[in-house]
């Protein structure tokens, strides 16, 4: 039995959060800059950006967590600390004003920017907010934490689920920021996840590590691979679950959870796209195996014409066609059927592979929805998969023609 319920960062047992305007972003009303504590040290396990460009943050947090543990996460908005001859140490000076002021070792925390890149990160101002940072730090305060790493974000991203492991209480919960340069290679966004689960840091990777594939994996919002974010998740233990260790019903319960974390977000990211007004669900069901169900619907939602669609409410069901033909994907295309469906109903206006007559005005009912999905059967095996993307809009390249300015 899992249970959405409130707190997001906070809602598993001995987290605390908080998030200041330290001065970063010009904007004086944003939030810029969060930090997320655990009572104890923490399994800890990450997964990074794919791009050849990398961030410093995520050199240094790699190092922080070789040992499989932290304690706390630090995460500046606003500067990406990317491209920067002193990134490595403004990062690491990032981790050590955590120990000055919190007396959590360096070494173990978790260090993360987001926001420009190329641009020099000023250590001055994070040093300033230091005292306010740490002194407001709360069992309340993941909300401020999802405001402080929000940069062209609309709205905060946060959740969390409790469930039972072995008979004790246990909770997962998650904030994220992502709305644009999001095409994850993993990962192409900041997620930040704390649990009181009680879980070796070995196990808790390798759950990460295979939750993403499915979930963070699959979404797009522009086709751009970002430098800079990770997935990052600390488990405090405080639960007292026996120890997870080995993959078993413990194991496969806790991925249950993290997965409703991870799956939720992803939805929110793709959702709060750019200049969106439109999230799109793509289901495949019937491929020949699970990597070509997923090719074929990461392809239909990264479609330009396809989300330009949505954006119209025009059912131009031959663009889901067109992009599952350039797919690459192994599929039989006189085989599939493309179903649009929303909270307003569903049509059919493709089978097997050729138009059938439909309503249009229906259609346009169902397409004027803001959460639209498109549902793609094949004829070719029992796989299925899952992506999400939003639509794309004129806003969207008025926010990101003039993001740096």
């Amino acid at each position: 039995m899992f249970t959405k319920i409130e707190g997001g960062v906070c809602a598993a047992k001995g987290f605390k959060a908080t998030g200041v305007h330290a001065g970063i972003r010009k904007n004086k009303t944003k939030k810029d800059l969060s930090l997320i504590v655990s009572d104890t040290l923490s399994s800890a396990a990450s997964v990074y950006t794919q791009n050849l460009v990398k961030g410093a943050p995520i050199f240094v947090t790699k190092k922080n967590i070789e040992n499989g543990f932290a304690q706390a996460i630090i995460c500046n908005s606003g500067n990406a600390n990317t491209c920067n001859a002193n990134g490595v140490e403004i990062a690491e000076a990032m981790c050590s004003l955590v120990e000055e002021y919190s007396n959590i070792k360096s070494s173990d925390v978790i260090v993360a920017s987001t926001g420009v890149i190329g641009q020099v990160l000023d250590i001055t101002p994070i040093k300033n907010a230091m005292p306010a940072l740490v002194s407001s730090l709360n069992y309340d305060g993941s909300n401020d934490a999802a405001e402080g790493i929000m940069t062209t974000d609309l709205v905060k991203k946060e959740v969390a689920f409790s469930f039972e492991i072995g008979g004790k209480e246990c909770k997962i919960g998650g904030i994220a920021k992502g709305s644009g340069m999001i095409h994850p290679n993993m990962a192409t966004m900041l997620v930040f996840i704390t649990t009181d689960v009680n879980i070796a840091p070995d196990m808790l990777q390798k759950a990460l590590s295979e939750d993403i594939v499915d979930t963070f994996n699959m979404i797009s919002v522009d086709g751009d691979t970002s430098t800079n974010d990770m997935v990052s998740v600390l488990a405090n233990g405080l639960a007292e679950n026996e120890k997870i260790e080995c993959e078993n019903e413990d194991y496969l319960k806790f991925k249950k959870a993290l997965n409703l974390v991870t799956s939720t977000l992803c939805k929110c990211i793709a959702k709060d796209g750019e200049g969106a007004t439109k999230l799109i669900e793509c289901n495949v069901k019937g491929a020949i195996d699970t990597q070509n169900a997923k090719t074929i619907a990461k392809s239909v939602i990264c479609s330009p014409l396809v989300k330009t669609a949505m954006f119209g409410s025009d059912a131009n069901w031959g663009r889901v066609l067109c992009s599952i033909g350039y797919s690459r994907a192994k599929v039989d295309v006189n085989k599939v059927d493309v179903c649009f469906a929303s909270d307003k109903g569903s049509i059919n206006v493709c089978t097997r592979g050729a138009g059938v007559d439909f309503d249009e005005d229906k259609a346009k009912e169902i397409l004027l929805e803001d959460e639209i999905k498109i549902n793609i059967t094949l004829g070719d095996g029992d796989a299925s998969a899952t992506a999400w993307g939003c639509d794309l809009t004129y806003d969207y390249v008025k926010i990101n023609g003039d993001y740096r300015t």
